[in-house]
């Protein structure tokens, strides 16, 4: 993994890359609409999924709902999305995190408004001359869990 996050660099060029990170475990019009706001702020955007085990340490027992490779799949097929890409399993750790921004250097950091730790995030990204960036304000009524909990 760390190998293929290294790559993005190389693919640099003249192009401003764009990163947002998630889960994206049910893909709805909220992440949709997050996305293509996020691809607005530069040439290639690359997303950062959480691994299955990742989203159920986020999010509770029973979660994934979609397995890595499925919710992968439904980001690619989207076309705002230029590459998908694993995180680390242990991206809650500072260095991980840090490692993460130093190795892909994004001009942008995409975030949404009811982000956790946005300082920190900030911090790390202009560390290495990025931004950030909220791009999608929070909308309490739109989520995975709350689409869950109405079907479950």
């Amino acid at each position: 993994m760390q190998a293929l996050y290294r790559q993005f660099p190389q693919i640099r060029n003249s192009q401003k890359i764009v990163l947002v990170t998630g889960c994206f475990d049910i893909l709805h019009t909220a992440h949709e609409v997050f996305l293509q706001k996020a691809r607005q702020e530069g040439d290639l955007l690359l997303v950062g999924l959480e691994t299955d085990n990742r989203v159920r340490q986020i999010k509770g027992r029973g979660r994934p709902v979609n397995a890595w490779i499925k919710r992968a799949q439904n980001l690619a097929r989207l076309s705002a999305t230029d590459f998908v890409f694993p995180l680390p399993e242990k991206m809650v750790e500072p260095e991980v995190q840090y490692s993460l921004i130093a190795s892909i250097k994004p001009d942008i950091l995409a975030v949404s408004s009811h982000t956790a730790y946005l300082d920190k995030k900030k911090a790390i990204v202009e560390k290495f001359g990025g931004k950030l960036r909220i791009v999608l304000p929070h909308n309490p009524s739109i989520s995975s869990t709350l689409l869950l909990d109405k079907t479950g």
